[in-house]
Parts: structure tokens; sequence; C-alpha cells
């Protein structure tokens, strides 16, 4: 006869809605226990007429991928090359621009015999602005072709 508190914790567990499967382990683990998901996927093949053994990959065949930009890429095509078509697109050239001209800047002055600190700040404010910009002349993530359907970067 189990003694008052295991009564109480069955008693407790029962109010909860675990099933009776899941008491028969006592606290020692779930190694004795049903899994539910892999009953459902049982289930799952064999309506599908599939056997009942471990699940393994099925092969089929590759779909070609999109070659658009090859190591010999066309620029008269164009889904690969666009030149900017909105005000969003010019303000991304002369961000991008901006850092360019900044990353030279910053080679000419780190070989200057004497750096003057205001040559130094403004080079640096000049790259701070480029790389700010960019966060708002970035396009919507839905627009951008190295992004597959899920959001992934190819």
């Amino acid at each position: 006869m189990p003694n008052r508190a295991e009564r109480r914790a069955r008693a407790k567990a029962d109010r909860r809605g675990i099933p009776s499967q899941y008491d028969s382990t006592r606290g020692r683990g779930r190694s004795g226990m049903i899994d539910e998901y892999q009953l459902q996927e049982r289930s799952r093949r064999l309506q599908e007429g599939g056997d009942l053994g471990p699940w393994k990959p099925s092969g089929g065949a590759i779909a070609e991928t999109d070659t658009t930009l090859t190591a010999n890429p066309n620029y008269r095509n164009p889904r690969a090359f666009k030149a900017p078509h909105s005000v969003r697109q010019w303000f991304r050239v002369g961000s991008w621009t901006l850092i360019a001209l900044s990353i030279i800047a910053f080679f000419v002055v780190m070989w200057l015999p004497s750096h003057p600190m205001w040559l130094i700040i403004t080079v640096s404010a000049v790259f701070i602005v480029g790389v700010v910009s960019l966060f708002f002349t970035a396009g919507d993530s839905k627009h951008n072709p190295n992004l597959d359907e899920n959001g992934t970067a190819v």
C-alpha cells in the first residue's frame, strides 16, 4: 500500500490531467513511456502506404539551380544587373560611395607624417554616416535577391 505522500502525489497528478502511462515511471525517467510523436509519424506513414521501418530519406530529381551569377556573367541580363531605379537605391549607391571614399581617405591619412585630429575625425564621421545610412536605405528583405524563400542568405 503506497504511503500518504505517494497517494497525494498521484491524486494531484490525476487532477492535472497527466495520463496514467506517465504515472508508471514514478519519477524514474521516460524510458518506458509511449512517444506520441513517433506514434503520429507511424500513423501518417501507414496512411501513406509506407513501410513500418525507420524513416529514411528518399532520393529524387534535383531541380536545376538558377545560374544567373556565374563565373562569366552576362551584364546585359536584367536579372543579374540592374541600374538604380528609385530614390532609395540612389541613396544606397551614395552610401556605398561614402564608405569607399572614407576607406581610401583612411589609407591616405594613415601614410601622412602628421595626423591632424580634425582630419581623422572628419574621415571617421564620413565612414559612420555612410554605414548608418545603409540601415535607412536598405530595402525590404522580400526584395533581396540574395535571400531564398526562408530568408537564408544564398
